[in-house]
């Protein structure tokens, strides 16, 4: 094997390194969002205690849930990127590279169902 070929697969792993990392940032990032929801959600409502001298709404409740589930897509999400980052190792060695974009299509649907989830709540505490 030639100087080329070796740089340019070192070029190909490294640029698949540097998506696995970037997969986890993103949980890391998914899971510290969630934390600081289900955080925030327990301060409302100590909050509104404080100042109503009675139980809260309700709505923190929701949040609270909302933000448990961010943490918990942001933890399976890591063992999906190592997946993907071992299984495009595989097929840089052999070169036989196909892309897949189930990792990268999970994770956009995910993101657009907690949005119009999030969109819905947010909603009806205004209109309430």
């Amino acid at each position: 094997m030639n100087k080329q070929n070796n740089d340019t697969k070192l070029r190909e792993h490294l640029a698949n390194e540097r998506t696995f990392l970037a997969w986890v940032r993103t949980s890391i990032a998914l899971m510290g969002l969630g934390f600081v929801i289900v955080k925030f959600a327990l301060f409302l409502n100590e909050v509104s205690l404080l100042f109503r001298e009675q139980t809260a709404t309700g709505t923190e409740g929701f949040s609270s849930v909302i933000g448990v589930i961010i943490v918990a897509f942001g933890v399976i999400l890591s063992p999906f990127a190592f997946y993907q980052y071992k299984k495009v190792e595989k097929q840089i060695n052999s070169q036989s590279y196909k892309s897949s974009s189930f990792l990268s299509g999970s994770l956009t649907l995910a993101i657009i169902a907690g949005g119009i989830i999030l969109i819905l709540h947010l909603i009806t505490n205004i209109i309430i």
